[in-house]
């Protein structure tokens, strides 16, 4: 529930501080874009092989995102509403794809099939990888959407088949469109999976563009019209998102699971599984063989080193990410307005933005205004937490907004203060939420790979950079430990993820 009151400064101020944070890669994107003129941008834009791409590129996010809001929502509904055995587990292995980078998979899957490449090996790679982002807030809008209704639908006559699409596809719609509008900023934002596949989006173009160094107007042209795009698919979101009643009445909430038939689980079943064995189990037991028939001797302490340091920048971000998010996820749960709409706008568009030009925006940030930060950890940090502030926001904003408005209003009637209610009653009550933003940051920050190559400091390596070194010159014996180390501590995150999840669908 949002509010017309007007935000209190104490949230109103790092709120903007966050959407400032947020714009600085469009600074020097419309400072790159401009620098050869305006009729010469536009002259960028119009041409063929900008089209081609636009084309190639839609087509691509179209895909992904239709085939992870139909993978996700199976696998959420048969997690909840089932029967199955084990649910809170299966929900743990359904999500443990987010523990895999995308450009591991895509290697994984190169090794395997030699010839999968190009736009078919793109969107199944991608849709393995993003489905998640579907399934988790799927699986939790399930969880609180009122069973009953689809009961009174079977007793009108009504099959299962026909209820699931008429009733429970239309509770749990917003939370399909939510996640869907993750997913698509998620496949035009990415670069390891299209660059390993060979598939010339937008992403590889403006990389391509930016490492040979003789064009960065037209990258900087390019990275604009990604920025467009998102503003569509965000205006698209907002559009479609719609308000649903979870529950029929008060009092105890019912259970969510449900005998389904045998004709529902079965495929349910059939698609759960085959996203687990392809979605971590090619990349896991790839990186496995890679470790055990590698030739090289692999230097454990370097290994070591290199886990400390991921993890380490993680947490930095993690933190530094969630204390932002904050006061942003309470503004747009709370209030409503010019400043709630300006900065949910900030925040989220730079979410489709390649991680290269994050990385050279906070390059050109720090060589013009703090030097003595340049390759420092301060500014890898303040580069990731650009690129990971829209997700650790959603999970903010979204567990705020299921939290009891009532409850403040107790407290504001007692005599205490907006913002010592604030960290007395809202924050506490959306800890979970709160906390899996923070994990989805320190995730998301393990496995971010092309603004840690360019901003981390030189003596610095991470999994993802090692991983991605040994990868390109083919040395998945080298690669092997890496990739193992990486997905067991990115698990990590990941259960806690999930875990957030299961509190919700284990009753």
């Amino acid at each position: 529930m949002t509010r017309l009151l007007r935000a209190p400064v104490a949230i109103a101020a790092p709120a903007l501080l966050a959407a400032v944070v947020a714009i600085v890669p469009l600074i020097y994107l419309f400072d790159a874009s401009l620098s050869r003129g305006v009729d010469a941008a536009v002259r960028e834009v119009i041409v063929s092989r900008t089209t081609i791409l636009l084309i190639r590129t839609l087509l691509l996010t179209l895909v992904v995102t239709a085939a992870c809001a139909i993978v996700g929502t199976i696998n959420a509904w048969l997690v909840v509403r089932s029967s199955l055995p084990l649910r809170p587990v299966w929900l743990i292995l359904l999500a443990m794809p987010l523990a895999i980078p995308s450009y591991l998979s895509a290697f994984a899957w190169v090794s395997w099939i030699p010839t999968m490449s190009g736009f078919l090996g793109a969107s199944v790679v991608l849709t393995l990888a993003s489905y998640p982002y579907v399934m988790l807030p799927v699986a939790a809008m399930l969880r609180g959407a009122d069973p009953m209704l689809e009961d009174v639908a079977r007793s009108l006559g009504v099959s299962a088949q026909s209820a699931l699409v008429r009733v429970t596809l239309r509770q749990v719609a917003p939370a399909i469109w939510a996640g869907s509008l993750l997913v698509a900023l998620y496949v035009v934002s990415d670069f390891g999976a299209v660059a390993a596949m060979r598939l010339e989006t937008f992403t590889w173009v403006i990389y391509g563009a930016y490492r040979a160094g003789f064009n960065p107007a037209r990258a900087a042209t390019l990275a604009l019209m990604l920025v467009a795009l998102a503003l569509l698919l965000i205006l698209l979101e907002r559009r479609f998102r719609t308000r649903v009643t979870q529950r029929i009445g008060a009092g105890t909430a019912r259970s969510s699971v449900r005998r389904a038939p045998f004709t529902l689980v079965a495929p349910a079943l059939i698609v759960a599984l085959t996203s687990i064995g392809f979605g971590i189990g090619v990349p896991l037991v790839s990186s496995i063989s890679w470790t055990r028939n590698g030739t090289a001797i692999t230097d454990w302490s370097a290994v070591l080193e290199t886990i400390m340091s991921s993890f380490w920048i993680g947490f930095l971000t993690g933190l530094a990410t969630l204390l932002l998010a904050l006061p942003v996820g309470i503004l747009l749960a709370r209030f409503k307005g010019h400043l709630a709409n300006v900065t949910e706008g900030a925040v989220f568009v730079t979410h489709s933005l390649p991680g290269i030009v994050v990385a050279l925006s906070v390059v050109y940030l720090g060589i013009n205004l703090v030097r003595p930060l340049y390759q420092q950890v301060p500014l890898l940090v303040f580069g990731q937490v650009i690129i990971f502030l829209p997700l650790v926001v959603g999970a903010v904003r979204t567990s705020i907004e299921q939290s009891r408005v009532a409850l403040e209003d107790v407290s504001r009637s007692l005599g205490v203060s907006r913002m010592a209610t604030v960290f007395r009653v809202t924050i506490p009550l959306a800890t979970p939420g709160i906390a899996a933003g923070g994990a989805l940051a320190v995730l998301g920050a393990m496995k971010e790979l092309p603004t840690t190559l360019i901003l981390r400091p030189t003596s610095v390596e991470t999994l993802a950079t090692s991983i991605w070194k040994y990868s390109v010159v083919s040395d998945f014996g080298a690669v092997g430990p890496y990739a193992v180390a990486l997905m067991f501590l990115a698990a990590l995150p990941t259960a806690l993820l999930s875990h957030v999840a299961v509190a919700k669908v284990a009753r």
